[in-house]
């Protein structure tokens, strides 16, 4: 037993001395022995074609790899910002990171964001766009859509023009991936948190303009039974502008309309600021719930959040639609991240007053939320906690589902080609928490509390 003992440590010192002739970073050597070099099981393999003049890569390993359909322990190499290569060993490639048995996705990516630790992007200043993006990078989000609201439209073309110059040079935390509009042409009756005040019905010279101001509009809510939706979806679909229903009074048929002839393609914060069925004299008439159900194509987001819908409507929405067909969302304002207390959702100027009560945002008269507190995690811990869903399947719906809806072909899965936007996260004792974050390969430094 000694002498082969004695044969095992010298080929441990063959191997490793040959190691370091290899690399020129005696702490990456270091590292690559500290992290199991030579361990049997799930040893980590120091790739030779690597040139360690190239600072650029990096090596994620010992991770539990996120894939759409399964999870397998093994490493991520990143170059360039881009997924070189996903390997059940250990490929230890440049500066590694050990996760340590954590879990390792796709960054998360929200599809419906107005803004966040007391900044709103109507608010329309750099300073509250960087706040935004930094304090939901530090919660898994790596891309998002910036939101706007109905308001004056002095305070929208603001912040329409603040996203046009806030995104041509570089900036930290979550990537934006263009602006949603959210409203203003909506159904009064379905108005929730929107101002009634600012509500429009589409005009092709006020579209028009609204379009004119940014070339980074890349999903419109509107209400489909409003007279003039049609010129104005077409004028959206010429665009490639992705289409929702939102606060709307539609029946299913009006919905199925707008889905088969208009270019709709999605449902804004399902069951939210909408009907399901109603009774005109004796007969029922089913809604844009009921649409949502029916229409296999439609795809629908949900505000997980434990709040807006309970476990059995949770339930019953991925039953029917299938996880490939809901994306789950925040809508979080800048309430998110603060205390409970006196907020608006908007800009700090005209926004509406409203009230953050045990976590969760009504209007000041508690007659309907007010977007959401919810980060991405929280989402994420919502649905494994209260369906029945696996972790890749709820990973999904926060990264494969949102980057189809958006056609954003590089994001929303751990692949070679895909981009290095990772979140990696523990679940334990029904907890997630975001441990660390990568957007295009670089680790994003989380804010200091």
């Amino acid at each position: 037993m000694d002498k082969l003992r004695t044969v095992l440590m010298n080929e441990k010192n063959r191997i490793f001395d040959g190691f370091l002739r290899q690399s020129s970073d005696f702490d990456d050597a270091v590292a690559a022995l500290r992290l199991g070099e030579f361990a049997q099981s799930g040893a980590i393999r120091r790739k030779k074609s690597f040139s360690e003049s190239s600072r650029q890569v990096l090596s994620i390993v010992n991770a539990n790899i996120v894939f759409p359909d399964r999870i397998m322990r093994g490493s991520v190499t990143i170059e360039k910002g881009v997924i070189g290569r996903v390997s059940p060993l250990n490929e230890a490639v440049g500066h590694v990171v050990d996760a340590e048995g954590l879990y390792l996705s796709p960054g998360f990516i929200d599809l419906h964001v107005h803004g966040g630790n007391g900044s709103d992007f109507m608010d329309a200043t750099p300073a509250d766009f960087s706040n935004i993006t930094r304090f939901h990078a530090s919660h898994g989000t790596t891309s998002m859509l910036a939101t706007t609201l109905t308001s004056l439209d002095e305070e929208l073309f603001a912040a329409l023009d603040c996203y046009n110059s806030f995104v041509k040079t570089p900036y930290p935390g979550s990537r934006l991936l263009g602006l949603h509009l959210e409203g203003p042409y909506f159904a009064a009756e379905q108005c929730g948190a929107q101002d009634p005040k600012y509500l429009k019905t589409p005009d092709p010279s006020h579209y028009t303009e609204i379009l004119g101001r940014s070339a980074h509009i890349r999903r419109w809510s509107a209400a489909p039974e409003l007279d003039g939706i049609r010129a104005f979806a077409k004028t959206c679909r010429e665009r490639r502008i992705v289409l929702s229903m939102a606060h709307t009074s539609c029946t299913a048929a009006q919905a199925a309309d707008a889905y088969q002839n208009d270019g709709f393609s999605l449902i804004t914060h399902f069951y939210s600021a909408m009907n399901g069925v109603t009774r005109k004299n004796c007969f029922r008439v089913g809604g844009l719930v009921e649409a949502g159900y029916l229409l296999d194509g439609l795809n629908v987001e949900i505000i997980a959040d434990g709040c807006h819908l309970p476990p059995e409507l949770l339930n019953l929405v991925i039953k029917v639609k299938g996880c490939e067909h809901v994306a789950l969302v925040t809508d979080c304002s800048a309430a998110a991240g603060t205390t409970d207390g006196s907020r608006k959702i908007g800009s700090r100027k005209n926004g509406q007053p409203v009230v953050v009560k045990d976590g969760v945002a009504f209007l000041a008269d508690f007659s309907a939320f007010a977007g959401s507190v919810a980060t991405t995690d929280r989402l994420l811990e919502t649905i494994l906690n209260q369906t029945r869903v696996s972790i890749p399947q709820a990973v999904g719906m926060l990264t494969k589902v949102p980057a189809g809806i958006m056609s954003c072909a590089d994001k929303g899965e751990i692949r070679p080609g895909a981009d290095a936007d990772l979140a990696l996260f523990s679940y334990r004792a029904d907890k997630i928490e975001v441990k660390k974050v990568f957007i295009a390969g670089e680790e994003f430094v989380f804010p200091s509390p």
